[in-house]
């Protein structure tokens, strides 16, 4: 069983912004899947399951994902290699996109969240946004809203992350994945 986690932050507000690229590659790949709702409270995630696979997106908002998911692995049993995490990343340029096992944070408090709660040896799935030009605008930059032309590219952006996805979920090594998949 694989656990697809898209991080980002619920709510209307936040659901165009740089913040929930994971939120956006979630619902675009459940979209056509028959899936099931499975309604726990102490999951603290919209939770879908769609045969040997949960795709969560954790309404704890960013800061405490790593609670949603670790209550969500620890039901299932499920191993930290089997473990996706989607999530935007301030030091890739917009468009980039990475894959990784573990690592440090690097400031990401959502990564901060899951580190501390379930471990670092989880499979990441690193999708540039770019950063301000400003490091004190960091705050409103990853919670502002794409500009139509990002929109426009992420439609090119989303598919390649789900075909990574459905790559690491049919058994292809982290590095077969990297060099098949890495967009710079």
């Amino acid at each position: 069983m694989h656990l697809i986690v898209g991080l980002g932050n619920v709510g209307e507000k936040y659901q165009l912004t740089r913040h929930n690229i994971g939120f956006l590659v979630i619902d675009e790949m459940t979209k056509n899947l028959n899936t099931a709702n499975i309604n726990k409270s102490n999951f603290q995630s919209t939770l879908l399951k769609s045969g040997y696979n949960l795709f969560s997106k954790p309404t704890t908002f960013m800061n405490n994902s790593g609670v949603a998911i670790h209550a969500i692995k620890e039901y299932y049993k499920i191993e930290l290699d089997d473990i996706i995490v989607i999530h935007d990343d301030l030091d890739l340029p917009f468009g980039t996109v990475k894959f990784k096992v573990g690592g440090g944070h690097g400031g990401h408090n959502g990564l901060r969240s899951l580190d501390a709660h379930i471990g670092k040896e989880y499979i990441r799935i690193r999708i540039g946004i770019g950063k301000p030009a400003n490091k004190a605008d960091v705050a409103n930059y990853v919670l502002s809203n794409f500009s139509k032309e990002e929109l426009n590219k992420l439609q090119d952006i989303i598919p390649h992350t789900i075909k990574a996805i459905e790559a690491l979920k049919n058994g292809e090594e982290i590095d077969q994945v990297k060099s098949k998949f890495t967009l710079k």
